[in-house]
């Protein structure tokens, strides 16, 4: 068995809040997730999506268009 410590807490987003702070649907966020369009990482548990807070954050930085 694997021995870890937690450096610390991460925090897990429903996809509503996800979309929410993305400008998205949840519909949208699913039609992501099923045709892989966006590299956004997410957690999947049975039926349960989240994302962490850092996946989203690396996902907007990457999308970051400089003007000048």
């Amino acid at each position: 068995m694997a021995d870890f410590i937690l450096k610390r807490p991460v925090k897990l987003l429903t996809p509503k809040e996800t979309a929410e702070i993305l400008g998205v649907t949840v519909g949208t966020l699913q039609i992501w997730r099923t045709t892989r369009r966006y590299p956004l990482n997410y957690i999947k548990s049975g039926r349960l999506i989240r994302y962490r807070a850092e996946d989203i954050q690396a996902f907007i930085d990457n999308r970051m268009i400089s003007i000048g």
